[in-house]
């Protein structure tokens, strides 16, 4: 098979004909009949799963696969990039936020500089001030935790070679983060510009977001626990420095010092301090407990295809 069109399913039923329709002419138009479109169905609450079983009655090339429930949207798309079978693939969001005929343009980028990846970068990303502003020094915080330079406003649309995919496939980690797992699988990537439409209110809460940070951070690097050990050794430092102050102080002026105040200041310093540490700890306990136990990330409850 040449190419699969992938793609995950979440609140996605206002869009998901439409997605179909272009996504099948595009697929038409690069390599004919020989395709398929992978559809990943996160537990959407909605009827997208309805709409896309009644697609595949209609349709030899559709597949799709039905999760037990919902794992996430980097969960879902690693399971529907294990089942697609193209020799190239093309992972895209089916909101129609970004575009299935992107495919045309990363086909020929692809063919043209012979890379195994070409991906959709926003010229400028989208939302209000505060979402670019965020998103900016989220980049920046995590290279400079992590030391990785991930690219800036990347989108989910990709072109990847059958290489590539399976090469991505072999992280087995349980937590999964989806831009930090393409940035080290390494090969030859290649951005191309693009301009992401506003079609839908998202479905990252701040929460979630605050939750994929924290993630993305301790799943890459072990900064965290290195700064603890490091303001672990300043403090002290400063704290050795201080006492000896304090002995010079009254040893040699006899004058009690009032202090109070700072003190309290200084005990409910450290106490926060100490137990944000134990959190930064625990959330790598969490993760190691979570891989050791080998859990499969996601759980297929059944795939529907027209025989």
């Amino acid at each position: 098979m040449k190419l699969s069109i992938v793609a995950t399913l979440y609140k996605s039923a206002p869009y998901l004909n439409e997605f179909y329709e272009r996504a099948s002419t595009t697929a038409k138009q690069l390599v004919g009949d020989d395709f398929e479109i992978v559809l990943v169905n996160d537990g959407s609450p909605d009827n997208s799963l309805d709409l896309a079983v009644k697609l595949t009655e209609q349709d030899s090339h559709v597949v799709v696969v039905d999760l037990s429930r919902n794992f996430g949207h980097h969960k879902a798309m690693m399971t529907g990039l294990a089942h697609a079978k193209g020799e190239r693939v093309y992972l895209i969001d089916s909101d129609l936020e970004e575009e299935p005929e992107w495919l045309m343009l990363f086909s020929g980028q692809m063919d043209m500089e012979r890379c195994d990846v070409v991906y959709g970068v926003q010229e400028r990303r989208k939302g209000s001030w505060f979402e670019r502003w965020s998103g900016q020094w989220y980049y920046r915080f995590f290279k400079a935790l992590t030391g990785l330079a991930l690219a800036e406003n990347i989108v989910t649309a990709r072109l990847m070679t059958r290489r590539y995919v399976e090469a991505l496939l072999l992280h087995e980690e349980r937590e999964v983060f989806m831009a930090g797992l393409w940035h080290i699988t390494g090969f030859d990537q290649r951005p191309h510009i693009i301009k992401k439409h506003n079609t839908s209110e998202t479905t990252y809460t701040f929460r979630s977001k605050m939750s994929l940070l924290v993630n993305s951070v301790t799943s890459f690097s072990n900064a965290p626990l290195v700064n603890i050990f490091y303001i672990g050794v300043s403090i002290s430092l400063f704290a050795l420095t201080y006492i000896a102050y304090l002995v010079t102080h009254w040893l040699f002026l006899s004058k009690p010092l009032s202090g109070w105040t700072s003190v309290m200041a200084s005990i409910w310093l450290l106490g926060g301090m100490i137990i944000s540490f134990i959190g930064v700890v625990g959330i790598y306990l969490s993760k190691i407990f979570s891989e050791t136990k080998q859990r499969p990330y996601t759980i297929v409850r059944q795939i529907y295809a027209k025989q």
